[in-house]
């Protein structure tokens, strides 16, 4: 058997030394990565896998235990959290295996202690490879899982974005960053008809691909962007194996023609595991719907953070309800799609 891999979540540095020199003492340990926020912690589980979570309620922006309760509906992780005494029965309800009570004086802390309650935490089958429980919002954690997420398979063929306030400089950055290789991408920005023709022009003038305005029957092929008309709804179709869209008059959806959870939904249902959603700042909750059903039929999903939001609406809600995978910087969308892609290539 091999080491135990541990997730270390500590907001300082002083915590995170003394549980690192506490970890580092036992030799069946191994730190598998170490974070000192929430958002970081949360990529670092995806990107490690680690078999059990050290987690600090203290932390920057959102504390532990709030973020054991976002995080539990997405991954169950066992989780041993330390904490003010206080905070004991707020750190189970959200889902914590085991508790620790720490004061002022983090050097009361018992070395052995923390090692061997890990062990005890990571024999308890939590976690089966190849399938990581997925919770409704709100459900207890000791509670039996209400289904799976499939685990994506090869490289994606198809990228859905969707964007509202703010939208419109988001999406641009993100396109200038994507190279001619991109897969196909499709895109619903809120925008009211006739202004998408004239952005999709002003897109396609500042990157490597190409941006149009999108009707119905354009195929879906690497290098191309489609913007959904201002005035249409656009799904995705699959026609003789190949990926078109259908634009079509219809009514508001989410509050929204074009919507983002139209769009989204339909790539949940004809692609599947073969796309990629990106959810990025806007108002209201549009796309949020659509992003979870991507991921719960095996999506890979990236959310826009809240500090590089204009309007943290849309990827606040996806985030809520379990729909993101990936929550990261505007700036850092483009590259993470290039390493899930490539990701993807490896998986095959």
């Amino acid at each position: 058997m091999g080491k135990l891999k541990v997730l270390l979540v500590a907001g300082t540095f002083d915590m995170s030394r003394m549980l690192r020199r506490i970890l580092e003492t036992d030799a069946d340990i191994e730190i598998a990565a170490e974070a000192n926020n929430a958002y970081t912690a949360r990529d670092k589980i995806i990107e490690c896998e680690p078999d059990v979570m050290l987690l600090c309620h203290e932390l920057p922006r959102m504390s532990g235990i709030l973020f054991l309760r976002k995080l539990m509906p997405q991954r169950r992780i066992p989780t041993l959290m330390i904490a003010p005494p206080q905070n004991e029965e707020a750190a189970y309800h959200a889902g914590a295996k085991d508790f620790i009570a720490c004061g002022e004086d983090i050097h009361t802390l018992e070395e052995e202690h923390i090692c061997q309650r890990l062990k005890k935490l990571a024999g308890s089958g939590w976690i089966t490879a190849g399938q990581r429980p997925v919770q409704k919002p709100g459900q207890r954690s000791g509670q039996k899982p209400l289904g799976f997420v499939k685990e994506p398979q090869g490289r994606p063929h198809i990228i859905a974005m969707g964007a509202s306030t703010g939208g419109t400089e988001a999406t641009a950055q993100v396109i200038r960053g994507l190279k001619r290789n991109i897969p196909g991408v499709v895109i619903v920005q809120h925008m009211p008809e006739g202004f998408t023709q004239m952005y999709a022009q002003r897109l396609d003038s500042e990157g490597e691909v190409t941006v149009k305005e999108a009707k119905s029957g354009d195929v879906v092929m690497p290098g191309q962007v489609l913007l959904a008309p201002g005035d249409k709804q656009m799904r995705i179709v699959k026609v003789n194996g190949v990926y078109q869209v259908e634009c079509r008059h219809g009514s508001k959806v989410s509050g929204h023609c074009p919507s983002v959870d139209v769009l989204f939904e339909s790539v949940a249902r004809v692609a599947g595991q073969d796309a990629i959603g990106v959810l990025m700042t806007g108002m209201g909750s549009d796309g949020a719907k659509g992003l979870l059903a991507m991921r719960k039929a095996g999506a890979r999903t990236i959310g826009q953070d809240e500090k590089s939001c204009i309007v943290y609406g849309m990827p606040k809600v996806a985030y809520e309800l379990g729909a993101v995978e990936w929550q990261v910087p505007l700036d850092q969308i483009a590259s993470k799609i290039y390493y899930l892609l490539d990701k993807g290539s490896k998986n095959k």
